[in-house]
């Protein structure tokens, strides 16, 4: 046997293997990396939909919260595991945005996983401080043309989709918006409250509350739909912007070349349990829309979120290395 056909013979012997392996995929507990911390949505979600994929899987769903670096040290460790299957690791809005502003990183956020689902999109919703006073997008528009560089949107930190948002929202509006980051939503949103700063876009989950208490005004929400909890809200596209949409989302993720039929199992497992009542309910009450894509739909979502921001953060000029 010469060199290319022993090659050949290994190649086929491997294929072989692993195409067996996948036929009784799974056979041991299936890790979850979760980049944030516990307690967070895509936390919630992820132990979640876990119970459930164990229950029918029979075998241990294990939750692993590994954070730091704007979830850069989580995901990076998702890429590097072995592409058997047995480590996934959720994505989030961070993902194709921190592919574009991160410039040294040793590892790709997109190119080095096989897309499993999109789990669920999560509006955002444009909100005010109650010291100013507009009551409509429109409304704010006119003002900030009539105070060009003096209103304010707020955002949990720097190369976020809640910065990435307000950015887009200028661009599309012909705005001059100081941006003020905050280390997360939280304290952002005490100055909020206070008139310290002006708009913020952020998640419904998280701003939703303090709307209901009259704590804060919200003028729109940015999915293409309007939000099933704030049915009376307009969409940022109702509102004169067509092509503005920016939503939080929460997708699963194998390392790249984990074999394909592992990655349907998964895809299959993820979307059944995704269609129980009791999990939508659940999901609903959070804020969260179920998507349950198939893989290469998950995909081209992906490339699609890293060609809608490109122009954004170039504009920006944001860079966090």
């Amino acid at each position: 046997m010469n060199r290319r056909q022993l090659l050949a013979a290994l190649a086929a012997s491997t294929l072989v293997g692993r195409t067996a392996e996948a036929q009784t995929f799974p056979t041991r507990p299936i890790r979850i990396i979760v980049p944030f911390p516990p307690g967070q949505a895509s936390d919630v979600i992820s132990r979640l939909l876990g119970e459930r994929i164990s229950a029918s899987i029979g075998q241990p769903i294990v939750v692993e919260n590994r954070t730091g670096a704007g979830g850069n040290i989580g995901t990076e460790a998702g890429a590097r595991a072995p592409a058997d299957g047995y480590t996934l690791t959720i994505a989030t809005a961070a993902l194709p945005i921190s592919k574009l502003t991160y410039k040294k990183l040793s590892f790709d956020p997109v190119a080095d996983f096989a897309p499993v689902t999109l789990m669920t999109i999560t509006p955002l919703m444009l909100v005010t401080s109650p010291k100013l006073e507009v009551a409509s997008v429109a409304e704010l528009v006119a003002h900030a043309k009539k105070n060009p560089g003096k209103v304010t949107f707020a955002s949990s930190g720097v190369g976020t989709s809640h910065q990435l948002s307000g950015e887009l929202f200028a661009t599309l509006a012909g705005l001059q918006l100081v941006h003020v980051p905050y280390r997360g939503s939280s304290p952002a949103h005490i100055d909020l409250m206070a008139g310290t700063v002006d708009i913020m876009f952020d998640n419904i989950v998280a701003v939703g509350p303090q709307v209901r208490q009259g704590n804060l005004k919200a003028l729109a929400v940015t999915t293409k739909t309007r939000a099933p909890s704030f049915p009376d809200l307009p969409t940022m596209q109702e509102a004169g912007f067509p092509s503005f949409e920016a939503v939080a989302w929460f997708g699963v993720l194998a390392p790249k070349d984990t074999p394909a039929p592992v990655v349907e199992r998964l895809n299959a497992e993820f979307v059944k349990a995704l269609s129980v009542d009791a999990v939508r309910t659940k999901l609903n009450d959070l804020g969260a829309q179920v998507v349950a894509s198939r893989p290469d739909e998950f995909g081209k979502f992906l490339a699609s979120e890293v060609n809608k921001w490109k122009p954004i953060v170039e504009r920006a000029q944001i860079s966090l290395d």
